[in-house]
C-alpha cells in the first residue's frame, strides 16, 4: 500500500504545523486531527529523527518544522514514517533480490519497476508547499 495511515497522519500533521508560529504539542495536535495520541507521537518522533521536524522539550515544548515547506518532499516524509520508501507493489526493487528466486520468469517486474520509479520521482518532487497551495 502506498499511502498508509501513518503517512496520511504525517502529512496532515505537517500541514497543521506549517501554519503554527510556535511549537505544538502532540496531544493538542492529536486532538485537533482526531488521531490517537500514542500513534501520532511515534509519527512525530520519526519525522524529528529524519530532521523534518524539530522537537522541543518542556512545558512550552512540542514540534515545529525543522525546514521550510518547500524543502519537505513527500518521499522523505513517507520513508521517515514507514521506515522504508513507499512501495506500490510487494516486490523487490532489484531482480537479483527476488525472494521467490523466480525473477527471470516474472514478465511484469520491468513494468512495475518503471511505475515505482515514476511514483518515487513524483513524490520526491511534491513538496509540502505544493500541498499547501
Amino acid at each position: 500500500m502506498l499511502i498508509t495511515k501513518a503517512s496520511e497522519y504525517a502529512i496532515l500533521s505537517l500541514i497543521v504545523l506549517s501554519k503554527e508560529k510556535k511549537p505544538m504539542g502532540s496531544e493538542s495536535l492529536a486532538m485537533q486531527l482526531s488521531i490517537p495520541k500514542s500513534f501520532l507521537a511515534k509519527i512525530l518522533q520519526s519525522l524529528a529523527k529524519a530532521n523534518i521536524l524539530k522537537s522541543f522539550k518542556g512545558i512550552n515544548g512540542g514540534f515545529s518544522l525543522a525546514i521550510t515547506a518547500d524543502e519537505i518532499n513527500m518521499l522523505d516524509v513517507m520513508a521517515a514514517v514507514e521506515g522504508k520508501s513507499p512501495a506500490v507493489f510487494e516486490c523487490s526493487p532489484s531482480m537479483n533480490d527476488c525472494p521467490s528466486d523466480k525473477a527471470s520468469l516474472c514478465s511484469i517486474w520491468p513494468f512495475l519497476h518503471k511505475l515505482q520509479g515514476k511514483i518515487d520521482n513524483f513524490l520526491a518532487e511534491l513538496t509540502l508547499a505544493d500541498i499547501l497551495e
